[in-house]
């Protein structure tokens, strides 16, 4: 069996996206995602001029030994727009080996190790009163487990809000749009928005919230502890992760659980926060950290620890990936929670996937492979359109973690 094409597919169906397809010479193809939110294009180059010539010819079937190549075999390794174009490679690869077997991917990963998958979505609103009645829509809904970002009083254009839809899309010009951050208020504020979460919902629903790097880590310390009473799910990023042993402090400060991960690429990035138990979930994405071999190897060290997965789902994921990450799921034995944010209806027309959602839950399919392909005729109305994702500063004018 060879590999006989591959090729990168660009849209746009209300964002834009960046598909793999890798053909073989007995009909079976794959589908990988390998979008880059804001830098799209830099991953289509990689792919095009450095690994898809090195495809070409090679034995789909030995995976790992791909992986290899694509990553050991580069001296200039690691990075997003690498391990962007490694994971796309491995997706497709893993779902031309399932449809092979004639199995769903989570069969070839070991089977089953839940009925379903428990997933939490994003609800936002301008105000606080917003944001308490966008959290009531996810619970009617059918949410379990809500994410919950409001506006803060001060602040333009807080991290989080929707533009008018439940479709929250940050990348919105085609060059960064600039916003303003202030910290104390935000400290004020964010403890006022889940005790009302709590005072109106009770104790039943969980509730998460993204800080999205914002503070630094004795202001997450403190942030953490505030929101002790309220009982969080979890705390995501409280403060950039290249300092790892900065989440110690806050660790030994608050008993809130931490998240992180989403934008790590490699095992590396996530090792000593894990070795040391310094967060509770890792956020890393099928997508972001190499595919689906290389993401099996975090989670098998996280299990080692009692860490559980908590992957990144937002919309600059494709339902390529989200189908794929939910096979994962499925077989992965430390499962913590999956990120869903609905994808609009133009992209669940270009992507057709057979996952659903019921009650909180989403549950993979049982077609061969990941369950998800890509409507190559649908593909031409969408072009591309370039689209970057906004810069903070704060109030004296200061960059910000964004």
């Amino acid at each position: 069996m060879k590999i006989t094409t591959a090729r990168v597919i660009v849209c746009s169906p209300g964002r834009n996206f960046v598909t793999l397809k890798i053909e073989t010479d007995q009909g079976v193809y794959g589908i990988g995602d390998a979008t880059l939110n804001g830098r799209e294009l830099s991953v289509v180059t990689y792919l095009e001029e450095h690994v898809i010539p090195c495809l070409i010819g090679r034995d789909p079937q030995r995976i790992e030994d791909i992986w290899q190549f694509l990553y050991r075999g580069s001296y200039w390794r690691r990075g997003p727009v690498q391990m962007s174009a490694v994971s796309a490679v491995d997706t497709a690869l893993w779902d031309i080996k399932a449809k092979m077997a004639g199995m769903p991917l989570y069969q070839l990963l070991g089977g089953r190790s839940r009925e379903r998958v428990l997933v939490y979505g994003h609800a936002n609103g301008e105000t606080l009163e917003d944001t308490v009645e966008a959290v009531g829509h996810y619970i009617d809904m059918g949410y379990k487990a809500i994410r919950a970002q409001s506006g803060i009083p001060g602040i333009e254009k807080a991290y989080g809000i929707a533009r008018g839809t439940m479709h929250y899309e940050p990348a919105d010009a085609a060059l960064p749009t600039e916003t303003v951050w202030d910290t104390s208020k935000y400290l004020r504020f964010a403890p006022k928005l889940f005790e009302a979460l709590r005072k109106e919902f009770g104790d039943e629903p969980e509730l998460l919230h993204d800080v999205h790097h914002r503070l630094t880590p004795n202001e997450a310390a403190q942030l953490g502890k505030a929101l002790e009473p309220c009982r969080l799910f979890w705390m995501e990023d409280p403060t950039p992760a290249e300092n790892q042993q900065a989440f110690r402090l806050i660790r030994e400060r608050t008993t809130t659980p931490i998240a992180v991960g989403e934008i790590f690429h490699t095992i590396w990035d996530a090792k000593e926060l894990i070795e040391n138990q310094l967060v509770d979930y890792v956020r890393t994405t099928v997508l972001r950290a190499g595919g689906i071999t290389h993401l099996r190897r975090i989670a098998d060290l996280a299990s080692l620890y009692q860490v559980r997965t908590g992957s990144h789902g937002a919309t600059d994921l494709s339902p390529v990936t989200m189908g794929a990450a939910l096979h994962f799921d499925t077989w992965v034995p430390n499962f913590g929670i999956q990120e869903y944010m609905r994808h609009s209806d133009e992209t669940d027309a270009v992507f057709p996937h057979d996952y659903r959602f019921e009650k909180g839950f989403l549950l993979c399919g049982e077609t061969p492979g990941h369950g998800v392909d890509v409507d190559e005729k649908l593909v031409a109305q969408y072009p591309y359109k370039p689209a970057q994702l906004p810069v903070a500063r704060l109030e004296d004018g200061t960059i910000w973690n964004w």
